[in-house]
């Protein structure tokens, strides 16, 4: 195999999996915020 696609395969993957990890972490930790602005000072949960 090429060396150049190579390291384009190893960068997109990476990309990609920190791309899924950070979606993965940043929803729940927006629900849980908007949860505790709502308890803690009368925010809606929506605008």
């Amino acid at each position: 195999m090429n060396i150049g696609i190579l390291i384009l395969m190893i960068i997109g993957g990476g990309v990609g999996v920190l791309s899924s990890l950070y979606i993965a972490l940043s929803f729940p930790a927006v629900i849980i915020w908007k949860i505790f602005r709502k308890i803690r000072h009368g925010y809606k949960l929506t605008y």
